[in-house]
């Protein structure tokens, strides 16, 4: 019985150790790996055209050319190609990372494009960071994955910028955020805290997978796979002996790392064509310490408002509080100089529109009406009145810049694109899609945008609206009948009002004409444009601009350059309204 159980019992042993010999070791896991559940990062769902808004793209470089075909690899030579890279990071091949790259240069071949030439201008930022703090340069390629190497980019969690930093991380950091400035914008503030973060993630574990894998999923997560991966003693663990136990994202981000690696090295053995740099960005910065708006300084200096934007996406709503604390501002190198030469010239430029109010008192608090006598005191009434309505005009037409914003709807014709209604209202096609929340920069035939522009008035037109809602406030009239004593009291200076009145008519009618001058506007016509289009643009109808120009109602031809009247909105229910008063 003894020798039947001990053999039994030295079969069995032969058997685990058998087994133990057959099972995959750590290195033929990560090569055999699969997996169809991992979820890609958000950065494969960049659009293309989306990027090409980038004043970068359109300005500086001409990006990587599609030849039309894929031209795949074998397996052999992608994991051959991946062991030839001069990497301290291991950069193992197994299906899904042949998944990744093979999505990059089938279905995102443009996106691979466009990050190519985007990584010209960003790379070196993080290049120089990363070599700071002793790192290795593969790492170069996390912000490919993490955000398509978009500064504005936004994840659907609430991560921002290049490295997709959350806002607790970030704080944590040491970033600024608040409503003007988010500094996981910033090229560079972001890609020096992303280097110092992922070493602080290294020393924890002691392994770059690791670490990429926490930078992804947060230490938490990888600290929980390791403990349910038996992580004890002195075994070292990686990312693949932990991706069972990973979330279903952190398992295919490696993987996707991997594989941007090889895409942004390898790109030109796919029919990807290189980046060609029209002519080169060098930039440097300058530091501001007082209140300024982007527009101050492209106004002085002569730069394109969206190239400041894109070389300072940190900034929110296109101001600097320098008042609040001093920033860097990045600047084209030539035009830092410029700037430091020619600051007062800019923080004086249109100061009154771009100032913040730091006080503001209630309207008409600044005089008291006089109390009323017990006779009635009619007369004390009318000039209480008097006193408040010139307070209310001279408050109002204090406080009105001139210029103002007026929101449009603009109904979209068979043909038009968004960068051609950007033109014709001369806004951004950035801006347009921000005020419409499209996520794509496509519209079709009948789509209704809402489009804001700039209408510039003058202060007479502002006169006239102050004096509108002040007569809505007090809605006397001097043509009220006034009792006997009153009568007898005014009929002994009834001749000084009157000499007045003619006195005051010839600068009257001057006000009005330049006041009707006003009113109008001159539209050169341009091809393919309407009646029906040029009336919607203003906010006007087309019998109102055929009245102003001498047309008849069949007349609605017209001509490339004939130059139109355009009466402004409401202007003939002035006229209506003036009329009546005067009867």
């Amino acid at each position: 019985m003894k020798k039947i159980l001990t053999t039994v019992l030295l079969g069995l042993g032969g058997a685990v150790v058998a087994s133990a010999i057959t099972l995959p070791s750590i290195l033929e896991l990560r090569h055999s790996i699969t997996d169809d559940n991992i979820i890609a990062p958000e950065s494969f769902e960049t659009q293309t055209r989306l990027l090409e808004e980038n004043f970068y793209l359109k300005n500086y470089v001409v990006p990587g050319v599609d030849l039309g075909n894929s031209y795949t690899a074998t397996p052999q030579e992608y994991q051959e190609r991946l062991a030839k890279l001069p990497t301290v990071i291991d950069l193992p091949y197994n299906s899904i990372v042949k998944n990744y790259i093979e999505m990059y240069l089938d279905r995102k071949r443009g996106l691979v494009a466009d990050m190519l030439a985007l990584h010209n201008y960003y790379g070196r930022f993080f290049e120089e960071e990363l070599l700071k703090e002793g790192m290795p340069l593969e790492l170069e390629y996390l912000p490919v994955i993490e955000s398509a190497i978009n500064p504005n980019a936004v994840s659907r969690a609430g991560a921002v910028g290049l490295w997709q930093f959350m806002p607790a991380t970030a704080k944590g950091l040491g970033m600024e955020i608040n409503s003007l400035v988010d500094e996981r914008r910033d090229p560079r503030m972001s890609s020096r805290l992303a280097a110092r973060y992922l070493k602080q993630l290294h020393d924890i574990y002691n392994d770059w997978s690791l670490a990429i894998a926490a930078y992804n999923c947060g230490p938490g997560n990888v600290n929980k796979a390791l403990r349910r991966a038996g992580a004890e003693g002195e075994v070292k663990k990686d990312f693949w002996d932990i991706y069972d136990f990973l979330p279903a994202e952190t398992r295919g981000y490696v993987p996707a790392f991997i594989a941007a690696n090889y895409v942004m090295n390898y790109y030109s053995h796919h029919g990807i064509s290189p980046t060609i740099v029209k002519r080169h960005l060098t930039t440097d910065t300058v530091q501001i310490n007082r209140h300024v708006h982007f527009n101050q300084i492209a106004a002085v200096l002569n730069i394109p408002v969206d190239e400041i934007r894109m070389l300072n996406p940190q900034f929110l709503k296109d101001m600097i509080p320098g008042d609040y604390r001093p920033y860097s501002l990045t600047l084209p190198t030539q035009q830092c100089l410029s700037y430091i030469m020619s600051e007062k010239r800019i923080l004086e430029y249109d100061k009154d529109l771009y100032a913040r109010r730091t006080t503001a008192e209630p309207r008409g608090s600044t005089s008291t009406p006089p109390a009323i006598v017990s006779d009635g005191g009619k007369s004390n009434l009318a000039n209480a009145e008097k006193q408040t309505s010139n307070a209310l005009v001279n408050n109002e037409i204090a406080s009105q810049a001139t210029e103002r914003i007026v929101t449009k709807t603009h109904v979209v014709e068979r043909g038009e694109n968004i960068r051609d209604i950007a033109k014709q209202y001369g806004v951004s096609a950035t801006d347009i899609k921000r005020w419409n929340k499209l996520r794509r920069g496509k519209v079709k035939a009948g789509d209704r945008l809402t489009i804001e522009v700039v209408e510039h008035i003058t202060p007479d037109e502002v006169r006239v609206q102050a004096a509108q809602e002040v007569a809505q406030v007090f809605p006397h009239n001097d043509q009220e009948s006034n009792t006997p004593a009153e009568t007898a009291s005014s009929s002994k200076s009834v001749s000084a009002p009157k000499a007045a009145e003619k006195k005051a008519q010839p600068a009257a009618k001057k006000n009005t004409q330049q006041t009707k001058a006003a009113r109008t506007t001159t539209h050169v016509v341009k091809k393919g444009e309407t009646l029906d289009r040029i009336s919607r643009k203003y906010g006007t109808t087309v019998a109102a601009i055929q009245a102003a120009n001498g047309m008849k109602k069949t007349d609605t031809r017209l001509q490339i350059n004939q130059k139109l009247k355009i009466p402004a909105k409401g202007g003939n229910q002035k006229k209506s309204t003036s009329r009546k008063r005067r009867r």
